[in-house]
């Protein structure tokens, strides 16, 4: 899977079916495949997204011992 979400994240024009197929022989049945691309095309959007209007993150995150809990 993560072989996949890599492909698909840094080059998706290079994914091929063996991608695809060697998910399958790990054991995931379409509906997974097609959740795992979907999420994976998600989170790039909003990583483009945010990155690309230069949206700064809260000061929470700078701070080691802070939680979002």
């Amino acid at each position: 899977m993560l072989d996949y979400v890599s492909v698909l994240t840094l080059s998706p024009a290079d994914v091929t079916q063996a991608d695809v197929q060697a998910m399958r022989s790990a054991g995931f049945d379409d509906e997974g495949i097609v959740e795992i691309n979907q999420i994976t095309g998600f989170f790039a959007w909003c990583n483009r997204t945010v990155d690309g209007l230069g949206v700064e993150l809260e000061d929470f995150w700078e701070d080691p011992g802070a939680t979002n809990v």
